[in-house]
């Protein structure tokens, strides 16, 4: 599908790539720190008291995108991605800001949050 997102970290340094399209070749792939990248299975469903699945409102041609977490300097939602078949949009965000960002609507699409502690997070978008 065309609004799916592939989250690939290193597991020695913790860079991240996002792609939308892996690599099919065997015994290929994405490496960092001489080792293959690891995929990000996103999260759907909350499990805990700290919330992160994006919600969202739909404001004409409009979605506004919120995470309520905390956004503390070592426990907070580092970007929020909205991807929809004819494009991805990120907003990165620092401890001490809202997660919350602005994007252009389009039906169909999916919302991305990454908490710096809880991994990777995806809603659907109606």
């Amino acid at each position: 599908m065309k609004n799916d997102m592939i989250v690939k970290k290193c597991a020695k340094c913790g860079a991240m790539v996002l792609t939308f399209k892996d690599c099919s070749c065997k015994e290929c792939g994405i490496k960092c720190c001489f080792e293959e990248m690891k995929i990000l299975e996103p999260n759907s469903v909350e499990a805990s008291f700290e919330k992160h699945l994006p919600s969202y409102k739909v404001v004409g041609d409009k979605i506004i995108a919120e995470v309520g977490h905390v956004m503390e300097e070592e426990h907070y939602i580092e970007w929020i991605v909205y991807v929809s078949d004819n494009k991805q949009d990120i907003r990165y965000f620092d401890a001490g800001m809202n997660a919350v960002a602005e994007f252009d609507y389009e039906k169909g699409g999916k919302l991305y949050s990454y908490c710096n502690k809880h991994g990777l997070w995806m809603k659907e978008v109606e």
